[in-house]
């Protein structure tokens, strides 16, 4: 809330609304750690062109083809700016829910009864 971004968690056990980060950690997986050696010492040096090569060269199909940089140029002017975030959040209007929100809100309606 402190810098206006919206927390929006997923069900544990929820896979089938988590798939673009699964889709990633697939490729991740297929095209980077089968080809490395897992104890390099240059691990981070290589993981580091890993990321600059999936984000900037290599295409991406769910992106029509390109890259998610140069999707990002595309949309760049569509994203608004800190103020304008700022002028839109509503603290009062967005809720923040623990884990066990549900049981807990159950609880208030019965004793409110």
């Amino acid at each position: 809330m402190e810098h206006y971004i919206k927390f929006r968690p997923i069900k544990p056990r929820s896979p089938h609304l988590n798939w673009k980060v699964k889709r990633s950690h697939q490729s991740d997986k297929n095209e980077f750690y089968s080809t490395i050696e897992i104890h390099d010492p240059n691990l981070v040096e290589k993981v580091i062109k890993w990321q600059n090569f999936y984000n900037t060269k290599r295409p991406h199909s769910a992106l029509g083809g390109k890259t998610p940089y140069k999707w990002y140029l595309e949309i760049e002017a569509k994203i608004p700016i800190q103020p304008e975030v700022t002028l839109d959040y509503w603290s009062h209007y967005e809720k923040v829910l623990s884990r066990n929100a549900s049981q807990v809100y159950r609880r208030r309606k019965k004793l409110e009864r």
